[in-house]
């Protein structure tokens, strides 16, 4: 979860943060599928589960013609520590199975477990009102698991979100960016890519209850690091994002996002998300 999250919900802009001594829960449930060709260096599948939030899965070297079907379930808590600032946490496992055939046959392999566990922050610098609202948050990664090991507090992301509201419409822009440390992962060094991304959308609220939102979602992935040598090449993409948010009741939301790669790489990703406060 994170403030872009907000981005997805014009018919509650104006309760942003968890009120103080409240606790929010968040579930989210995402499906990627992925299809890649030629000889891969062994780049990671990034699956995302939030609108700045990823999964990182390593994937085998030597793949010639592959296909991936991977779905990352996601439970988050947001907790209201001031009129202002509230913290989060979320835990997320992952179900893959990927296909592959090259010049020695074709085979499958499937697996399943632990993904990645992280911690934040959000806190509103300012509300909309003669200019736009900005809002910032913080995270850093609990733990994260790499093909061998895995690490802790090694990975962070920075970002601001920053909306103006005129009813019916809401325009948002939102940019982030992830940076790794390098860590250990088995025998050897290694450090995946850093992550910049921006994603300026617009919601429109139908009615009091459903919400429709589109956009566009660009980011630059750098190559990873193993042993300070770098594997692969600097990725960009773009994507388009297509949403609807549903309020089933006051405080229990409903949102599905589809994403769909227009540029830079192949694959689409379909999520869903269910927001409760307690």
């Amino acid at each position: 979860m994170s403030p872009a999250v907000w981005a997805d919900l014009p018919l509650t802009v104006e309760d942003l943060i968890t009120d103080q001594g409240k606790v929010k829960l968040d579930l989210s449930l995402a499906y990627a599928n992925t299809d890649r060709s030629g000889v891969s260096t062994g780049e990671p599948i990034i699956v995302q589960t939030g609108p700045t939030s990823f999964v990182t899965l390593p994937t085998l070297v030597g793949e010639s013609i592959g296909n991936s079907d991977t779905v990352v379930a996601t439970l988050g808590m947001r907790y209201g520590l001031t009129a202002k600032t509230e913290v989060y946490a979320r835990i997320s496992g992952m179900s893959s199975n990927h296909r592959r055939s090259g010049v020695g046959g074709a085979e499958s392999n499937s697996e399943s477990g632990f993904a990645d566990a992280w911690a934040g922050v959000n806190y509103p610098f300012r509300k909309d009102g003669d200019g736009p609202a900005v809002l910032g948050f913080a995270e850093i990664a609990l733990r994260e698991k790499h093909r061998r090991s895995s690490a802790s507090f090694k990975s962070a992301m920075l970002g601001i979100t920053t909306y103006k509201a005129i009813d019916p419409i809401v325009f948002s822009l939102t940019t982030a960016y992830r940076f790794n440390q390098t860590r250990q992962d088995g025998a050897q060094d290694y450090r995946p890519g850093n992550l910049l991304l921006l994603n300026p959308s617009v919601g429109f609220a139908v009615n009091d209850r459903v919400t429709l939102t589109t956009g566009m979602q660009w980011t630059r992935r750098q190559a990873e690091r193993f042993a300070g040598q770098s594997k692969g090449i600097d990725r960009t993409a773009t994507d388009l994002l297509l949403g609807v948010g549903y309020g089933i009741t006051q405080g229990n939301t409903l949102n599905a996002t589809l994403k769909a790669n227009a540029s830079g790489r192949d694959g689409s990703e379909l999520r869903t998300n269910w927001l409760y406060s307690f």
